[in-house]
């Protein structure tokens, strides 16, 4: 059988990262490209410019689809609307959409109700594993990736800036997840085997009014360009 065309939901973050890879490996499929939801100039709570994805994207080869959302939370029909059209429209022969979500807490439910009924499969490539094993395998596969946002109603702001290291997983409190797919943290992936080169952070601040601690930083990219993660 012909390998299904898949476009994989991207983030900017190490969930994505490994979705993509794994999905890059696995011969049912062939990734066709990438799609970004953001809001104003930042992908909401991992709070990337859309510069910087944009410059992720660019050191994986793949083509990006990107899609503006009038609020971080539109109502639900909305949003839906957005993404399938936007990919519908993309020019991209896609059969597939995939997302790297890990948990199985009805997020899966929520994605067929509309990804199917566009006529698209709905792939799933890290649901229900074990969130210590994905951790360890992130790890293993070198993708480095640095935590840009804390919720400091579950995680101490510390820990905002620090690299996703075995370091940092050891000096996570019992109760927060090491992937922090329960929205503790969030982060920025800055090399992995499907970049053709590496992003250099600069830190520059961190924004740490109200719950929400975010990164800032600047990135430069192989080809010297600049890009601000304000």
């Amino acid at each position: 059988m012909k390998p299904k065309k898949v476009i994989v939901s991207w983030s900017s973050g190490k969930d994505s990262t490994l979705t993509l890879l794994r999905l890059l490996e696995n011969a049912d499929y062939d990734v066709v490209g990438l799609f970004t939801t953001y809001v104003g100039t930042e992908v909401p709570f991992q709070a990337t410019p859309i510069d910087v994805v944009r410059s992720q994207v660019r050191l994986t080869s793949l083509p990006l689809v990107e899609i503006p959302l009038p609020e971080v939370f539109p109502p639900n029909e909305v949003y839906q609307s957005l993404v399938v059209e936007a990919i519908r429209n993309s020019g991209l022969a896609v059969e597939a959409v995939a997302f790297g979500d890990m948990f199985c807490n009805g997020i899966e439910t929520y994605r067929r109700s509309y990804i199917e009924p566009a006529g698209w499969q709905c792939v799933f490539p890290l649901l229900g594993e074990d969130s210590q094993l994905l951790a360890e395998e992130i790890l293993q596969r070198g993708i480095k990736t640095i935590l840009t946002t804390v919720d400091t109603s579950q995680l101490s702001g510390e820990f905002c800036g620090q690299w996703f290291n075995h370091s940092l997983l050891a000096r996570l409190p019992d109760e927060v997840d090491p992937c922090g797919e329960d929205g503790e943290f969030h982060t920025l992936v800055v090399d992995a085997p499907c970049f053709s080169g590496q992003l250099a952070i600069e830190p520059l601040h961190i924004d740490n009014q109200g719950r929400f601690h975010h990164l800032r930083y600047r990135i430069s990219v192989p080809d010297s360009q600049q890009t601000d993660g304000r």
